[in-house]
């Protein structure tokens, strides 16, 4: 693949910048009007998946979270979380494909998550379902890391190799998001998310989040965000690359949070991102 067409433009996003798309919910709003997320998201091979990202969403401060995704996954869902909501209904974001394997993938499930592509809604795109990203036709941001950007980009005629991903992620996310014509949060210690002609760069204040179920817990701080913001990306679909940038610094400082310099699990960091929320939003 050549090297990228359009000039970009990359600079470090701070938490100065997403303090803007931290608003607390006002007076006038109600469940709806905060956002609903939609997740289809976890497999039987992976529940936890489901778990993480959910829990993750529910912190991050939405109307509902509205999880959609295979039993076994479900039980466990509500027993962490018994508010959340189990039937279909109305979403302004959906979060797909955390703790799914393509491969593996059934019909009926690939059918649901074409459906949620095709609704025109902001989508969260991970792991196992970064195959269907030509079916979505709202305003799509993809999450991989370096192994499964490349296998993406393979789909697409793409020769890469994971080395070279990670020895230029910055022209390899811009690639993608040429190519793709999506947003692309490429993760790492330092995360590169491109769209368009704009590439913000996040460093992680912490190596302690290289971690099972960590990138799962970046999707559904992610999700919410779309959810909670939905009517300014269909205004401005350039938004989403400013909401991937926040939920990265949201997530980075979580886990720094969480750990204290200690080790941590990816629950650690879902369970911290309330407090973080509330220390970006007052200081200002």
């Amino acid at each position: 693949m050549t090297a990228p067409t359009e000039v970009v433009s990359w600079r470090d996003f701070t938490m100065a910048d997403a303090r803007g798309y931290l608003a607390a919910p006002t007076p006038s709003d109600d469940k709806y009007s905060r956002g609903v997320l939609g997740v289809i998201t976890g497999s039987r091979a992976y529940p936890g998946a489901a778990v993480l990202g959910v829990e993750a969403a529910s912190r991050t401060g939405l109307g509902m979270v509205r999880y959609l995704g295979p039993g076994r996954a479900t039980r466990l869902v509500l027993q962490r979380r018994p508010e959340i909501v189990t039937a279909q209904g109305r979403v302004q974001a959906w979060l797909l494909g955390s703790g799914m394997d393509a491969a593996a993938r059934s019909g009926r499930v690939t059918a649901e998550l074409v459906a949620a592509l095709g609704q025109g809604h902001p989508v969260v795109i991970d792991a196992g379902a970064l195959d269907l990203v030509h079916a979505g036709t709202g305003s799509v941001v993809i999450t991989p890391h370096a192994s499964e950007l490349q296998r993406v980009l393979g789909e697409w005629g793409v020769d890469v190799s994971v080395t070279a991903i990670s020895e230029d992620p910055q022209g390899w996310a811009q690639r993608a998001a040429e190519l793709l014509k999506v947003t692309v949060l490429l993760k790492g210690h330092v995360t590169h998310i491109a769209q368009g002609t704009r590439g913000y760069r996040v460093t992680a204040p912490t190596t302690e989040l290289a971690a099972a179920g960590s990138g799962d817990v970046l999707g559904g701080i992610l999700g919410a965000l779309l959810a909670t913001h939905a009517q300014a990306i269909s205004n401005d679909p350039s938004v989403m690359a400013r909401l991937a940038a926040t939920a990265a610094v949201v997530h980075g400082l979580a886990g720094e949070k969480a750990s204290g310099g200690g080790p941590i699990v990816a629950l650690d960091i879902a369970e911290s991102v309330p407090a973080v929320i509330s220390g970006l939003r007052s200081s200002y």
